[in-house]
């Protein structure tokens, strides 16, 4: 299977990750998703008010230096931990 295909399985797996999922693991997904979609990050960083979404940006930025293809076998290895994780915890 190609990494693009593996990836797209993945990022659909990830959406039935547990509801008890960390917001930490939440934004490393969210920002190895965008650096693999778009790549570097192309928007200023949200005002303080903004939190969420700045705690977005914050995790997409920290990863910038990746590649697509580093980022996307990335984030298939994260979604395979945290599905691991969840169901030793089940």
């Amino acid at each position: 299977m190609a990494l693009k295909e593996e990836f797209e399985e993945y990022a659909e797996k990830a959406k039935t990750l547990p509801e008890n999922t960390t917001n930490e693991n939440k934004l490393i997904l969210y920002g190895l998703f965008k650096q693999a979609t778009i790549g570097p990050v192309d928007t200023s960083r949200p005002g303080i008010f903004n939190m969420r979404d700045r705690a977005k940006w914050d995790a997409w930025k920290a990863v910038e230096g990746k590649s697509k293809e580093e980022a996307m076998s990335d984030y298939i290895t994260k979604v395979k931990q945290l599905q691991e994780e969840a169901a030793a915890n089940a």
